[in-house]
C-alpha cells in the first residue's frame, strides 16, 4: 500500500516563531486524519524550532535543500548530516527553483540524491518540464531524463524510501494547475520509468506526488487519481487552514482503495 504524502513547502516564508506557531496550529487541526503522512518543510533558520513544536505529534520534518558534501570549505552550504541533526527525515531536490535560478543539473540532483541516501535521509526528487518543453511535446523526454539522470548509479534497496514529486514547472505559483487526468498519465508514465529501470515491483512502490498550485478547491480531484500518492504544496502550504483542508483530502467512494 502507497500510504499518500502530503508535504508542504515553505520556500523562503515564516520567521522562526510564525514557524512554530503554524506548526502547532496545524496539529490541532489535523490530528484526529489518519491514513496519510504528513510533511512540513520549513526554511533552514526555522528546522529545529519546528522539531521541538512537532515533538510527540506524526507530522514529519523535511529540508528544502542539501550540499552533495558531508563537510568542508562550501560558504553557504547544508551539509546532510547537518540535516539529520536537527531531526530532518526527508529532504527535497531538484526543486524547478534550484534548477532554475540556481543552475542545478540533473547530474547535480544525482549526486544530491546519493548525499541523501548515505545519510539515510528520504530524497523527494522534483522533476517537470517547462511550458516550453510541454507546447513541443517533450514532457516525457525531459521529465524521463530527469528521472533516469537523478537516480544514476543507485539501487533499488538504496531507493526504497524514495518519493518523487512531479511538478510542471508552468504551473508552479503561477495560479495553473495541471488537469488531474493528464497529471495523473505523466506520473503513470514517471512509474514506467522506474519499472524499466529497477522492476515493476519497486515501481508499484513508490509514492509519486503532484505538486503545481494545488489548493484546497482542487486537491481531491488530483488525490482521486490512480498514480497521484500526494502532492507538494507551495503557496497553499503557508495558511494553516488552507495546507489543513488539503491533508484532509476527500477520496470519492469508489477510489476509498486507489492507492492499495
Amino acid at each position: 500500500m502507497r500510504i499518500p504524502l502530503i508535504a508542504g513547502n515553505w520556500k523562503m516564508h515564516m520567521m522562526v516563531r510564525e514557524s512554530v506557531n503554524f506548526a502547532k496550529d496545524l496539529w490541532e487541526l489535523i490530528k484526529d486524519t489518519k491514513d496519510r503522512e504528513v510533511l512540513v518543510c520549513p526554511p533552514f533558520t526555522s528546522l529545529y524550532a519546528v522539531r521541538q513544536a512537532i515533538e510527540g505529534t506524526t507530522i514529519k520534518l523535511g529540508a528544502q535543500n542539501l550540499n552533495w558534501e558531508d563537510a568542508g570549505a562550501f560558504t553557504g552550504a547544508i551539509a546532510p548530516p547537518m540535516l539529520v541533526d536537527v531531526g530532518c527525515e526527508y529532504v527535497i531536490i531538484g526543486h524547478s527553483e534550484r534548477r532554475k535560478i540556481w543552475g542545478n543539473s540533473n547530474e547535480d540532483v544525482n549526486k544530491k540524491a546519493h548525499a541523501a541516501i548515505r545519510s539515510g535521509l528520504k530524497p523527494i526528487m522534483c522533476v517537470g518540464e517547462t511550458l516550453e518543453e510541454k507546447e513541443a511535446d517533450l514532457t516525457r523526454q525531459v521529465v524521463g531524463t530527469q528521472v533516469e539522470v537523478g537516480l544514476k548509479d543507485l539501487t533499488a534497496s538504496e531507493l526504497k524510501d524514495l518519493v518523487i514529486a512531479y511538478e510542471p514547472v508552468w504551473a508552479i505559483g503561477t495560479g495553473k494547475n495541471d488537469d488531474p487526468a493528464q497529471a495523473n498519465k505523466t506520473i503513470s508514465f514517471i512509474r514506467d520509468v522506474l519499472g524499466s529501470r529497477f522492476g515493476h515491483n519497486f515501481s508499484q512502490k513508490i509514492r509519486i506526488l503532484y505538486g503545481g498550485s494545488v489548493k484546497p478547491d482542487n486537491v481531491d480531484g488530483f488525490m482521486n487519481m490512480s498514480d497521484i500518492d500526494g502532492t507538494l504544496v507551495g503557496g497553499a502550504s503557508l495558511k494553516v487552514e488552507s495546507f489543513a483542508r488539503i491533508v484532509k483530502f476527500k477520496y470519492e467512494e469508489a477510489n476509498q482503495d486507489v492507492h492499495r
